[in-house]
């Protein structure tokens, strides 16, 4: 008879369940106890440099990790603003992240992350503008031109019309935050 003819009862490969029953463990037995989790998972952040270290706190400053590589935020335009390089000497802890050679000798480093400070009082004017007053604004265009003459069409159904809810209080006032982070 021909192979290809010959029914195959494992079908490609596979088993019988209830023959597989036997060689299976106990769920429990494959468990990671609390402490291993977290081991591993201490282990994996330090190995894969996944996240920064938290920024440490300066009092009267917001302090941030800032990247050397992005184009667009660059650190020459973050200092244009007002940020300031953060010293080893500055924050208790950091002294294995201090940068030993080229141009940020002295700084504060963790892969291409530069710690920067900015004195509080500025951090506030800059959110507000850029997350407040900036957003205010944008509105206020879009109340503007919800408010303005809409075209018709030949039937003089209006084009363009604005529908459902959310114009009627977008220009209303709101009061500005403090920004944290």
């Amino acid at each position: 008879m021909d192979k290809r003819l010959k029914k195959n009862l494992s079908a490609g490969g596979r088993e019988d369940r209830a023959s597989l029953d036997s060689s299976r463990e106990a769920p429990e037995k494959t468990f990671v106890s609390t402490d291993e989790h977290f081991a591993e998972q201490m282990w994996k952040d330090e190995w894969t440099q996944q996240a920064l270290p938290t920024a440490p706190q300066i009092p009267g400053f917001h302090v941030t990790w800032l990247s050397t590589t992005n184009s667009y935020d660059s650190i020459d335009k973050r200092i244009r603003l007002g940020y300031t390089h953060v010293t080893a000497n500055e924050v208790s802890g950091f002294e294995n992240y201090r940068v030993k050679a080229g141009e940020h000798v002295g700084f504060v480093a963790c892969n291409e992350m530069l710690l920067f400070k900015i004195p509080n009082g500025l951090y506030q004017k800059i959110m507000k503008h850029f997350h407040h007053d900036a957003p205010l604004d944008e509105a206020n265009k879009i109340r503007l031109d919800a408010t303005k003459q809409v075209a018709r069409d030949s039937s003089g159904r209006r084009l363009g019309a604005v529908e459902g809810e959310g114009m009627d209080n977008i220009d209303a006032p709101v009061a500005c935050p403090t920004f944290e982070g």
